[in-house]
């Protein structure tokens, strides 16, 4: 009976009803858009690195995050080769250039360069043109990804632009590399990246390693380490880790957007506790009614907390299926929220938790109700 009970307390007012899915459904969406966009800041950060196929970086020292590179020479490979556990080590160039439109507009790009022969940090998730091998090592050749084909004025595969008064063309797109700057990401071969930055035939910005089977990573990262000095040697995990701590925790961009987060969390707590508490307020005279019948404390108790989550589970409900249009709608956009199964289920967990302590935080109030006071 306590779950009928609280079903009716719910439906018996619609207005009151729809306003405490109103303040649930809110309450979700606004925690699911903030952390679906932290998440997606998060994981642009590194999506180079989460996507390089390596094992370890080496890097220049100091370097704070991976589009922060600085030079290195390209004898570090050679150097790791040497080492025991090593099964490959691949130059990678990254730098910031100049890109030229065709109507004369300029944008800032990330250009990285990549030997067309190499087996990691090739361009992932080609969907249009050759494979990647064949598109670096085509003349000129350079790869984007679609999403930003119109702010490098990039209609069609074969169009031609220009980086640091170097020309390029376009030669295929991938789908899906992201990039937290808004510098997008132009990959092409490695020859061509260091002509564009004059730099020397012996400069690079990484290596990337392959541990050879059997071989610990971390294990192999100490060995490299040892062997060569003035440089790090960080496994692909600590290398994101260190992205994103620099771009969330000591920049201004990422400490708004966790600021952001939790004051939406906050502002979910209040809704759904001030919701529910005015809920079960509405509702004195009935549990005052059950208390003049000889009813327990449990069986109120049971009653007030089933109604949160009853409320909670359709409040929830509807605010996950607005988060589900606005991903499917914004999933092209650069900043789009990311909210995979196990984050809506964890909001989904939140809500009900939320609506479990509103509910207890209005309990006391009920349990001083005076009985007498239904005969007066």
């Amino acid at each position: 009976m306590t779950l009928l009970i609280a079903w009716r307390n719910l439906v018996h007012d619609r207005i009151r009803f729809a306003i405490t899915l109103t303040g649930i459904a809110f309450s979700t969406i606004l925690m699911g858009i903030q952390l679906g966009m932290l998440l997606n800041f998060v994981h642009t950060i590194s999506t180079v690195v989460d996507h390089a196929g390596a094992d370890l970086w080496i890097t220049a020292e100091g370097v704070p995050s991976v589009d922060l590179a600085t030079p290195l020479q390209e004898r570090r490979r050679f150097q790791a080769l040497s080492v025991e556990g090593v099964a490959a080590a691949e130059p990678y160039m990254l730098h910031f250039g100049f890109l030229k439109r065709p109507d004369g507009v300029r944008q800032i790009v990330i250009v990285i360069g990549i030997d067309p022969d190499s087996t990691m940090g090739l361009p992932f998730a080609m969907v249009e043109g050759p494979s990647a091998k064949e598109a670096l090592a085509e003349p000129d050749g350079a790869v984007i990804d679609r999403l930003y084909a119109d702010k490098l004025g990039i209609r069609t595969l074969g169009e031609t632009v220009e980086i640091n008064s170097h020309r390029i063309r376009v030669v295929g797109f991938t789908d899906g590399i992201r990039t937290f700057t808004q510098a997008p990401y132009v990959f092409m071969s490695l020859a061509k990246a260091r002509s564009f930055f004059y730099a020397p035939d012996n400069d690079i910005a990484y290596v990337l390693v392959r541990v050879a089977e059997g071989y610990k990573p971390e294990a192999v990262a100490e060995a490299l380490a040892a062997r060569m000095s003035e440089v790090e040697v960080l496994t692909a995990g600590q290398l994101a880790w260190r992205s994103q701590y620099y771009w969330l925790v000591t920049t201004g961009a990422g400490i708004t957007l966790v600021s952001s987060t939790l004051l939406a969390l906050l502002v979910g707590v209040v809704i759904v506790a001030q919701t529910l508490y005015a809920s079960t307020m509405d509702r004195l005279p009935e549990y005052a009614v059950i208390r003049a019948m000889g009813g327990p404390r449990s069986y109120l108790y049971r009653i007030i907390v089933q109604q949160a989550v009853l409320g909670g589970v359709f409040g929830a409900g509807i605010g996950l299926g607005v988060i589900g249009v606005v991903v499917i709608f914004t999933r092209n956009l650069s900043s789009a929220p990311e909210v995979p199964l196990w984050l809506a289920f964890g909001i989904v967990v939140a809500t009900m938790l939320m609506c479990v302590a509103a509910s207890i935080g209005s309990i006391g109030k009920v349990m001083t109700i005076d009985p007498v006071k239904v005969f007066r």
